[in-house]
């Protein structure tokens, strides 16, 4: 029962922490244009 003190607050940072990259990776422009990059592969070079 007293791991649970210590692993509920560690996994809320750990959900805040992978949802913060994924704002910044939304922010950053990062899956603007996802069909490009899928099409790319296809047609290099």
């Amino acid at each position: 029962m007293e791991s649970m003190y210590l692993l509920i607050p560690l996994s809320v940072l750990l959900v805040l922490g992978i949802m913060g990259l994924f704002w910044w990776a939304l922010q950053g422009g990062q899956f603007d244009n996802v069909e490009r990059e899928g099409q790319r592969i296809f047609h290099g070079d």
